[in-house]
């Protein structure tokens, strides 16, 4: 009799779903009791698993590459100025924010400049579901600035001497009851670091609130929300675990069958006993006189040797079924679905194009380029732009810029857009062509263009500028723009003569 339900999906007495009775349960309750294993598994996927890794880094590569770029964008209209201010005001801001983020005194540390504390908040991000970093303010001899960042492990952000998780507390967050988060309780170590003279410190939590009483940030707590109500994040491989763990052994079976495959040919039915094929193998002699005085003349078990066989001996050859003839597809088809899982394209994730065409490689880059895109622009907006607004804020008021009623018109002064890395080109004459013509029918502008490959479009300008004034001082001709398009031109009839002769290869 067929189920009552109006959706099939919800069948209760079907013989498929009959058993799939899920809980239905809050955010943070289907993962904040489990958060500890999916981090520890995700972190070893990344060790040990060279897909995996490769996922992390192809991510970081493409997200954060070298670093975000700030281009200030004040909005000069909303503060009553003139556009000749705005960018005089844009490169003073550009120009010291450079020296604050090329520079290691931006880290508590001292290690990292701010392109590689954005690489560090972005793989634990990946990795951990959690990015956290706590903006300090310290006076240190020699740093222009006292504005300063400590990355910390997001293992550290706990409850309290293991405190339950309830309504105003979870994963080491305090919680109004409108949900904004007020407090995080830190540790002083990582609950797992056993050092000598630090373990004495993991039972120690330092209660830090979100933000001062003037508004200033204290926490930066990178993560992504997938539902209402939730309070950490979850590693990106946490849907894909299982199925990366049973393709390691899956993987690791069928190599060790190609290695016993390499070292034994044939087996040897005989009737010999323990002792005698221990001394056949290159054991001790004198176990048995008759045996000893038998295989004296046969030659020991090694690789090419011939052994002759006695009476009663046969042998059988050793042909198994592994390496499974499937195993390529099969592995192949589990990396599309782990691919899928990652938002990454197969291709990309495993970095093999070689059966890829030029349609399906660039239909492949622009998808994985909209997902880079989207991780972008939360990193800059959740990470970035809450530095820079700290560091502005200082450098405000110590003076280094003019910013007449910074507080009351904070969202005007601190408008800004990150560049990132560019999108790379998969055929550049073509693709420089269609930039090329977006930008003469007014679809684009060189500032759109040349952020699509990480490039400031007024360096660019600068630098053409700083380049036809050396061409013309050394009486140099430039590529004009006749010789581009014949260079064009020559390359596409190359391409087509060599598609037609593709083209008859496969005919004939």
């Amino acid at each position: 009799m067929p189920s009552a339900v109006s959706h099939q999906g919800a069948a209760t007495d079907s013989q498929q779903l009959g058993s799939w009775v899920p809980a239905m349960a809050s955010a943070d309750a289907d993962l904040l009791p489990e958060l500890g294993m999916l981090t520890a598994r995700s972190r070893d996927l990344v060790r040990n698993n060279g897909v995996a890794s490769s996922g992390i880094q192809t991510m970081v590569d493409n997200v954060v590459g070298v670093g975000l770029r700030l281009s200030s964008k004040p909005d000069w209209r909303a503060l009553g100025r003139t556009a000749e201010w705005g960018e005089e005001w844009q490169r003073n801001v550009e120009r010291l924010w450079k020296e604050f983020a090329n520079g290691t005194d931006c880290d508590v540390a001292r290690e990292l400049n701010f392109a590689g504390l954005t690489e560090l908040m972005f793989r634990n991000m990946l990795m951990d579901g959690d990015a956290i970093s706590l903006p300090l303010w310290k006076r240190r001899p020699g740093a222009r600035f006292a504005t300063c960042l400590q990355v910390v492990e997001s293992d550290r952000l706990s409850n309290p001497d293991g405190r339950m998780d309830d309504a105003n507390l979870r994963g080491g967050i305090e919680y109004s009851g409108d949900g904004e988060p007020l407090f995080y309780n830190i540790r002083k170590t990582h609950p797992g670091d056993y050092m000598l003279g630090v373990a004495s410190l993991a039972g120690v939590w330092e209660r830090i609130p979100a933000r001062t009483a003037w508004g200033r940030k204290r926490v930066i707590h990178l993560h992504e929300k997938e539902r209402t109500g939730q309070s950490r994040g979850k590693p990106l491989f946490a849907a894909v675990i299982s199925q990366f763990k049973m393709l390691d052994k899956y993987a690791g079976a069928e190599l060790d069958a190609a290695v016993i495959n390499a070292m034994m040919a044939a087996f040897i039915e005989t009737e010999m006993g323990g002792a005698e094929l221990m001394e056949l193998f290159g054991g001790s002699e004198g176990v048995n006189k008759e045996v000893s005085r038998r295989n004296k003349g046969r030659p020991k078990l090694k690789s090419g040797s011939i052994v002759p066989l006695y009476p009663g001996e046969k042998v059988s050859p050793f042909m198994p079924a592994r390496p499974a003839a499937q195993f390529e597809a099969f592995v192949v088809a589990v990396l599309r679905q782990i691919a899928a899982a990652l938002g990454l394209p197969y291709e990309l994730l495993l970095k093999d194009f070689s059966r890829t065409t030029y349609s399906s490689a660039r239909a492949a880059l622009l998808e994985a380029w909209r997902m880079f895109r989207s991780k972008r622009e939360k990193l800059a907006t959740y990470w970035a732009q809450p530095v820079f607004e700290l560091w502005l804020e200082e450098a405000i008021n110590i003076g280094l810029i003019e910013a007449p009623g910074f507080y009351e018109n904070r969202a005007a002064y601190c408008c800004a857009r990150w560049i990132g890395p560019g999108r790379g080109w998969v055929d550049p004459v073509k693709e420089a062509q269609a930039a090329q013509i977006r930008m003469e029918i007014g679809v684009s502008t060189l500032e759109a263009e040349c952020s699509e490959q990480g490039l400031d479009w007024e360096e660019v300008l600068e630098q053409r500028a700083r380049e036809q004034k050396r061409i013309q001082e050394l009486g140099l001709t430039p590529a004009s723009a006749a010789s581009i398009s014949v260079l064009a031109a020559t390359q596409q009839k190359e391409e087509e003569a060599a598609n037609d002769g593709q083209g008859t290869s496969r005919a004939a």
